[in-house]
C-alpha cells in the first residue's frame, strides 16, 4: 500500500471507532492495537486471515500479566473493528468478540473467591507484630483507623481465621465503623447494651433499614464485642425491631425461561445460564466450577464450597452434556499452551496448595469457564489464570430479559428459583429439592411451595360473573 493508500486506511478505521462510541482521545490507542495485530502478521495479507489467526494472537497477549483487563478489551475491540467494518469476510460476524471481552474482566483483592482463605497470611502477619493491609479506603474507615487501629485489625483477623466469607468481613467492618462514628467515636470498650440498642433503633426509625439489615448489623456487634473486645452481650437486647415483610422469590414460567434462552447466543454464556437454571446453581457454584467437579460417566456435577459449606451433587441435564464436554476440550488446549509458555496455574484453596503444592498446575483443578486472560493474584502475588467474572453473565441475563420484553426482575438467582419450583410443578417430592438446592433446613425450600398453593388462581373473581 501507498502511504496516502494508508493514511486513507487509518481516517476510515478511526471513523469507524466511533460507532462503538470511542471517544476521540481513546482512538489512538484502538489504532496503536490494529497496527500491532498487522505488524505481528507482516506476511500475511488481511484478506487471507482466519478466525484461528485472531484466537492465537488473543490467546498469546492474554497470557501477559502486565495487561490489565481494560487493556485487553481495547485489543479486543481493536480487532473487531479491524475485521468487522475494514476487512469484508464472512468469519468475523460469527466470531464470539464478546465472548473474550466478558471473559477478560480480573478478580479484585476483594473478590469472594481471592479472599476467602488466607490464613497462613495472616498467622504471618500476627507473628510478625506487623499491621495487616486492609483494602478499604473510605473516609470513615481512615477516620476510624486512626483512632481505634488495634480494633479494627483484630476484628479483620478475627473474621479471617473463622474462614467468614469476604462478603462477610466487608459488611461486619461496615457496621461496626457505623456504630463508633454514631456514638461520636467512643471506645466501644466502655459502650453498653444500651447503646447497641440505641444504634440499632437508630437503624429503623431513621435509616427505615429492613429487619434482614438490622440483624446484620447486631451480629456484626455481638461478633465485634465477643471476639475482639472480649465482652459478652446479652442475648436478650432490647430494640425497636424492624417489621421482616414477606417476600416471594422471582419465578419465571417455563415459556418465559425458553424465551430468554432464545435471546442468549453466546456459547459460554449460553452454557452457564443452562447450568444455572437445570442444575439449580447459585451463580458463584457455576463460575467456580472445576474440571475435577465433573462428573460424565456418573453425569453429575459436585459442587463445592458452597454457601451453606455442605457439598451436594446434582445432575447434569443431557441436554447440555455435549457442551460441557466441547467446553472443557477448549480449555484443556488452552492450559497445555499455558503451561508451555510458563503459566498454567490456578488458584487452589490455601490448605490444599500447602499438601499438594502441585495441584495448582494440574488440569483437573483448572475452572471450567476461565478468565480470557492471565492476571496476578492481588493478594498472593501469583500469576494465574482466574475464574470469569461473574458479574458478566449477570448483566448478560438482564440484558436478555428486556430485550425480549419480560417485565419480572430477571437476574442469575431467579433461575435457581425457577428450577426449584418447576420440579415441584412436576411432582417431585419436597426433600429432593432439598437436597438439590442444599438447603439445609426444609423449611427454607418451603417457600417454593407458592407456586403449588394458589388459592388465589383457582378462585372466580366476582367480575368474571357479571354479565356485562
Amino acid at each position: 500500500m501507498t502511504t496516502q493508500a494508508v493514511s486513507r486506511f487509518w481516517d476510515k478505521y478511526i471513523e469507524k471507532t466511533r460507532l462503538y462510541g470511542i471517544k476521540e482521545k481513546n482512538t489512538r490507542w484502538y489504532v496503536r492495537h490494529a497496527e500491532a495485530y498487522i505488524k505481528a502478521h507482516q506476511n500475511k495479507r488481511l484478506a487471507l486471515h482466519s478466525p484461528e489467526d485472531v484466537d492465537k494472537y488473543l490467546k498469546a497477549k492474554g497470557r501477559n500479566p502486565r495487561l490489565e483487563d481494560w487493556q485487553f478489551v481495547q485489543i479486543v475491540v481493536a480487532i473487531k473493528i479491524l475485521f468487522t467494518k475494514m476487512v469484508k469476510l464472512s468469519w468475523p460476524a460469527d466470531f464470539p468478540w464478546d465472548e473474550w471481552v466478558a471473559q477478560a474482566q480480573n478478580l479484585t483483592n476483594e473478590h469472594a473467591t481471592l479472599a476467602r482463605d488466607y490464613p497462613s497470611e495472616i498467622t504471618a502477619y500476627l507473628n510478625a507484630g506487623l499491621e495487616i493491609k486492609l483494602e478499604k479506603n473510605t473516609g470513615l474507615y481512615k477516620q476510624v483507623y486512626a483512632k481505634y487501629p488495634k480494633y479494627i485489625e483484630q476484628l479483620i483477623k478475627c473474621i479471617r481465621l473463622k474462614h467468614y466469607s469476604i462478603r462477610t468481613e466487608q459488611a461486619y467492618l461496615d457496621w461496626v465503623l457505623r456504630y463508633i462514628r454514631f456514638h461520636s467515636m467512643a471506645d466501644p470498650l466502655y459502650l453498653s447494651e444500651i447503646d447497641i440498642s440505641k444504634f440499632l433503633e437508630f437503624l429503623v426509625l431513621k435509616r427505615k433499614v429492613a429487619a434482614s439489615t438490622q440483624s446484620q448489623a447486631l451480629n456484626a456487634l455481638m461478633f465485634f464485642y465477643k471476639s475482639v473486645l472480649n465482652k459478652e452481650l446479652s442475648n436478650k437486647i432490647q430494640f425497636a425491631h424492624s417489621k421482616k415483610p414477606k417476600r416471594l422469590p422471582v419465578v419465571l414460567s417455563k415459556n418465559e425461561i425458553a424465551l430468554l434462552f432464545s435471546e442468549i447466543n453466546n456459547p459460554v454464556q449460553k452454557l452457564m445460564v443452562n447450568l444455572l437454571y437445570g442444575c439449580g446453581l447459585r451463580l458463584m457454584e457455576c463460575v467456580r466450577l472445576r474440571v475435577l467437579d465433573v462428573d460424565f460417566d456418573y453425569q453429575q456435577i459436585l459442587v463445592r464450597n458452597t454457601k451453606s459449606k455442605r457439598d451436594r451433587v446434582v445432575p447434569i441435564p443431557q441436554k447440555i452434556s455435549e457442551q460441557l464436554k466441547s467446553q472443557i476440550k477448549k480449555i484443556k488446549l488452552m492450559h497445555c499452551d499455558d503451561l508451555e509458555e510458563g503459566f498454567g496455574r490456578v488458584y487452589i484453596p490455601d490448605a490444599l496448595a500447602r499438601k499438594y503444592p502441585n495441584a495448582e498446575q494440574e488440569f483437573r483443578w483448572q475452572y471450567v469457564f476461565p478468565s480470557s486472560k492471565i492476571s496476578t493474584d492481588p493478594r498472593s502475588g501469583k500469576i494465574r489464570r482466574h475464574h470469569v467474572h461473574e458479574s458478566s453473565l449477570q448483566r448478560y441475563i438482564k440484558k436478555a430479559a428486556e430485550k425480549k420484553g419480560i417485565t419480572k426482575k430477571v437476574n442469575c438467582h431467579s433461575l435457581r428459583h425457577s428450577f426449584a419450583t418447576h420440579l415441584l410443578e412436576n411432582g417431585y417430592d419436597i426433600r429432593t429439592v432439598q437436597e438439590l438446592l442444599g438447603h439445609a433446613d426444609v423449611s427454607t425450600t418451603m417457600i417454593y411451595t407458592h407456586v403449588l398453593n394458589k388459592p388465589g388462581v383457582t378462585v372466580t373473581s366476582p367480575l368474571d360473573m357479571l354479565d356485562i
